[in-house]
């Protein structure tokens, strides 16, 4: 053994261009795996898996008997899967698909699609499903804050900007699988029905929901000839403002013919939708937020540095106005 090493070490010596370059190269080998090792405060140790998210607005014990399920069962033929679990609560569904260590996400993730194929028609009418977002339990990488500092604005407007303009501008950076929103309200249309009116003109409730669902649409026509000139006929429907929904037809009265309106039945307003969670920011009150959700196989350093520089673009851009909170830049104030 040490005539071994001696003539390693002479071998070194006698052949020292050798040595350097050998030297030069692994250092240089070193330097691009650190640059390309992907880096984060908690290794990933965690299984492949792909998440079965479903929404249906049924009690626990019917969505497990028929949404969880079925999915679980059907599932269970997967190959390279180790185990099926099934959650079920009020209103949604949740399914995770874990995998044999090795096995590649988007591959995983064609399969689950491919069974699934086979189920969904078999779910109950109205059961919407999807796959949870190509990202792994330690992918919580960033959060952030919208902090209005000139108390201009409400709840509901930061987090339909946070919703409408800023969510889809990070969800734009590369490594970023999702952005989900958290605190504030979210937005929608409510319209309370009167029962005394809805009994005085003899309308059931369902036809009022299935008038809304109706006139809250665009339909397509023909091409009309005109002059040499061919016109597209469309009939434009979607509800943009508490009067369009108010103007809606839901019969005509019998006795004098004239129609009945939603505002004659019920009251339209904006209101906040049902919150299941709230935000904080240091004990001041409610905040609206952001969590960054990283690209599963992705680097967290490279990736938060990657949201932090499209943020700073999306703050200081002089043209980054989104209605209907104007010069919403200089009002708010993006805290990582």
């Amino acid at each position: 053994m040490n005539n071994f090493i001696g003539k390693i070490i002479e071998y070194c010596a006698k052949n020292k261009f050798i040595v350097f370059v050998l030297t030069g190269a692994a250092v240089l080998g070193g330097i691009v795996s650190l640059r390309s090792l992907p880096l984060d405060a908690i290794p990933d140790l965690s299984d492949t898996q792909v998440i079965v998210y479903s929404r249906w607005d049924r009690s626990p014990d019917i969505i497990e008997d028929q949404v969880t399920y079925p999915i679980v069962s059907s599932l269970l033929g997967l190959p390279k899967v180790k185990a099926v679990r099934g959650f079920s609560d009020f209103g949604y569904s949740f399914v995770y698909a874990i995998f044999e260590d090795g096995t590649d996400i988007y591959w995983a993730r064609s399969r689950v699609l491919e069974y699934l194929s086979k189920i969904t028609p078999q779910l109950p009418q109205g059961v919407r499903t999807e796959l949870g977002p190509d990202a792994t339990g330690v992918g919580w990488v960033f959060q952030y804050v919208l902090v209005d500092e000139s108390g201009k604005y409400s709840l509901d407007q930061i987090r339909s900007f946070q919703d409408w303009y800023l969510r889809y501008y990070l969800q734009s950076v590369p490594g970023v699988a999702e952005v989900a929103p958290i605190g504030g309200f979210v937005r929608q249309y409510q319209v309370n029905i009167e029962p005394n009116k809805l009994l005085a003109y003899n309308i059931p409730i369902t036809d009022v929901v299935e008038a809304i669902r109706k006139s809250n649409n665009d339909v397509g026509g023909r091409l009309l000839e005109f002059s040499g000139a061919e016109y597209m006929i469309r009939g434009r429907g979607y509800a943009k403002s508490i009067k369009d929904i108010e103007e809606i037809v839901v019969k005509l009265d019998a006795k004098s013919g004239t129609p009945v309106l939603i505002k004659s039945i019920a009251k339209v307003s904006l209101g906040p939708q049902i919150r299941r969670g709230i935000a904080d920011l240091d004990g001041k009150g409610d905040a609206v937020g952001g969590i960054v959700v990283m690209r599963h196989g992705e680097s967290a350093l490279r990736v938060i540095d990657r949201v932090k520089e499209k943020i700073k673009e999306i703050v200081t851009s002089p043209t980054f106005t989104p209605k209907p909170i104007v010069a919403m830049p200089a009002m708010l104030r993006c805290m990582a």
